[in-house]
């Protein structure tokens, strides 16, 4: 996900709180017998949206939260158009708006496919792979497209070529589908050769505390860690679980295929 987005954790937020001071008024003025007025009703009506209000806050905060997916960074994984289910409380229960932990429940573990807020603009939601953990030293060859953790090289599977649903068919066509082993989860990804090489050959970097390397699985067309650095815990939103629903006007029928898809 690389674009703004309505801040509307914020909105939700700040309706809850107008509507429950006004909730709050209303069975005051009820309990005190106040005259029937423009002003009484206002508040009924309006305070009344209070506890569906509350109830979407806490569900949205706490618990899950819908994503679209509006690029092909992280195909053939995840194509333009998914809607994604994310697990708000994979990674501790978090204060809305404000995003301090409340609760620790886990931590990110290698291969899980996360969205965060970008840390370079904070009103951009991002989603990307967990490569590297906390003291992890992470290497990875620009030209050979290959992946090193703590100096040793992870496992990567050719498959051969992409032949599924196209986002951008003129990348796509070139694309080499592997499949990659990270500790044990192993994931779709691709690369794409001749690309991706720039004035260095490779790029190596020790993660630091509390922070946490990340990758798209569409390696080569992906803006990630290599390029703007580390995501820290604190800008973490969830863990992406599966596909509820594919929208896109082409390839309609086998875009509907994906519901249900379990990520990983």
């Amino acid at each position: 996900m690389n674009e703004i987005h309505f801040d509307f954790e914020a909105f939700l937020t700040l309706t809850s709180a107008i509507t429950g001071v006004l909730w709050g008024l209303s069975i005051y003025l009820r309990k005190a017998k106040a005259k029937e007025t423009f002003g009484v009703r206002a508040a009924d009506q309006v305070g009344s949206f209070f506890p569906v209000l509350l109830f979407v806050l806490v569900i949205r905060t706490f618990v899950f939260e819908p994503f679209r997916i509006p690029s092909s960074s992280m195909m053939p994984t995840l194509l333009t158009g998914d809607f994604i289910y994310v697990n708000k409380f994979s990674y501790g229960l978090k204060m809305p708006v404000l995003h301090d932990t409340i609760i620790e429940i886990g931590k990110p573990k290698r291969g899980d496919i996360i969205v965060f807020r970008y840390p370079k603009d904070q009103s951009l939601d991002y989603i990307k792979r967990v490569v590297g953990l906390p003291g992890d030293r992470v290497r990875y060859d620009t030209r050979r497209k290959k992946l090193y953790l703590n100096g040793k090289i992870v496992e990567q599977e050719v498959i051969g070529k992409y032949k599924g649903l196209m986002d951008n068919p003129k990348i796509d066509q070139r694309a080499i589908k592997k499949i990659e082993n990270l500790d044990g989860v192993k994931h779709m990804m691709f690369t794409i050769n001749n690309s991706g090489i720039g004035p260095t050959d490779y790029i190596e970097e020790t993660v630091p505390e509390g922070h946490y390397f990340v990758l798209g699985d569409n390696r080569d067309n992906s803006g990630d860690s290599r390029k703007w650095g580390f995501v820290p815990e604190r800008n973490l939103v969830g863990r992406a679980v599966f596909i509820w629903m594919h929208w896109r006007t082409t390839d309609f029928f086998e875009g509907l295929k994906r519901i249900g898809t379990k990520l990983k």
